[in-house]
C-alpha cells in the first residue's frame, strides 16, 4: 500500500494506536505539558515491561521480529480488542512476497442465478468494494449498488451516497476499518492500491480515518438509510462468501415498519419496469479500469 508505512506496517500500527489510547485508559495520571493525548514512546515500553529503546526500534521498523508475549504485552497496554490483537500479530508474522499483477474478480454462475431469484436487496462485492453484481431490489434500494460501482469511492465521494446513510461517520469509520482488514498483508493488490490512492487524494475524511489503522471484523450487522422515495428503513445486513467474493443481503425484520417499505419499494421497482426491456436482474461487471 502507497502509505507513509507501507513499508512499516508494525510501526505504523504501534504508533497510530498509542496515539488513541489516554492516559486515563492506560490507568495513568493525565500529567502536564503533553503535547499529544495519546501515550508516549517511553509509557507504553514501561507499562509493557520492555526497554523504551528497543519500543523505539519496533515503531521505527529497525525489528520487524518481536516475540508473541512481547505483542500480546502491547496489545494489553494498547486496549487492543480481539480483532486488533489479532492484527498485531499477523502484521509481525507477514513477510514480503513478490508484486502479484491485477487478477479479475469472477462472480460464479450460480449466484447470477442466485440474485435473479431473490426479492431483496442483494448483490456481490469484490475485496476492493466494487460492485460485480446486484439485482433489481439492489439498484432499487440505492442506484450506486449497479455492477462498477465502488462503495468506497461512493460514500465518500458521492453526496447522494452520504445522505443515504442515516449515520455517515459511523458508516465511513466502519468501511475503513474493514478495508485495513481485507487488505492484511496484501499491501502490492493493484486494485487496493489503485482505490485507496484515490480517496487519499480526494478526502480529507478518508486520509484521517485512514491514518487511525482501525480494523474490524467482515461481519455482517443491521444499518439504517433513508430511501429518497420510501424513507427510512432499518435493515439487516448479512455477508456470505462464495469463492473469492462476497454476496450481501439485505432485509427488514418480517412485518416490521421497514417490511412494508420495503414492500412498496419493490412494487415501485415493478411499475417502473413495465413495459421495458431493461437490464437484467444480475448481471457481471465491466473492469474498472477497462477502455
Amino acid at each position: 500500500m502507497k502509505d507513509g508505512d507501507s513499508e512499516n506496517r508494525l510501526g505504523g500500527y504501534l504508533r497510530a494506536r498509542r496515539e488513541l489510547v489516554t492516559p486515563a485508559q492506560a490507568g495513568l495520571p493525565p500529567g502536564g505539558n503533553r503535547r499529544v493525548p495519546g501515550l508516549r514512546r517511553e509509557e507504553v515500553a514501561l507499562l509493557a515491561g520492555i526497554s523504551a529503546d528497543y519500543y523505539l526500534r519496533l515503531e521505527r521498523g529497525r525489528d520487524k521480529n518481536p516475540s508473541a508475549q512481547v505483542l500480546e504485552s502491547l496489545a494489553r497496554v494498547l486496549c487492543l480488542d480481539d480483532v486488533e490483537r489479532t492484527y498485531l500479530l499477523g502484521l509481525a508474522a507477514a513477510r514480503p512476497r513478490a508484486a502479484r499483477r491485477k487478477r479479475p474478480e469472477h462472480v460464479p454462475a450460480r449466484v447470477h442465478h442466485l440474485l435473479a431469484h431473490l426479492d431483496i436487496p442483494a448483490f456481490v462485492e469484490g475485496r476492493a468494494f466494487d460492485v460485480l453484481a446486484s439485482n433489481a431490489m439492489a439498484v432499487a434500494l440505492s442506484p450506486r449498488l449497479r455492477p462498477g460501482e465502488n462503495r468506497l469511492r461512493s460514500l465518500f465521494l458521492d453526496p447522494e451516497e452520504q445522505a443515504f446513510q442515516q449515520d455517515w461517520t459511523k458508516a465511513a469509520a466502519g468501511f475503513i476499518a474493514a478495508l485495513r482488514t481485507t487488505i492484511g498483508d496484501d499491501t502490492d493488490n493493484p486494485r487496493f492500491v489503485e482505490v485507496v490512492g484515490e480517496l487519499a487524494l480526494s478526502s480529507q475524511r478518508f486520509r484521517t480515518l485512514w491514518a487511525r489503522h482501525d480494523v474490524r471484523d467482515l461481519a455482517g450487522g443491521t444499518t439504517t438509510v433513508v430511501h429518497p422515495v420510501v424513507g427510512e428503513l432499518r435493515l439487516h445486513r448479512d455477508k456470505l462468501p462464495v469463492d473469492d467474493v462476497i454476496l450481501v443481503v439485505y432485509y427488514p425484520d418480517k412485518d416490521s415498519e421497514s417490511d412494508e417499505r420495503m414492500a412498496l419499494l419493490a412494487a415501485l421497482a415493478r411499475s417502473a419496469s413495465e413495459g421495458t426491456a431493461g437490464p437484467p436482474a444480475a448481471s457481471p461487471a465491466p473492469d474498472p479500469k477497462a477502455p
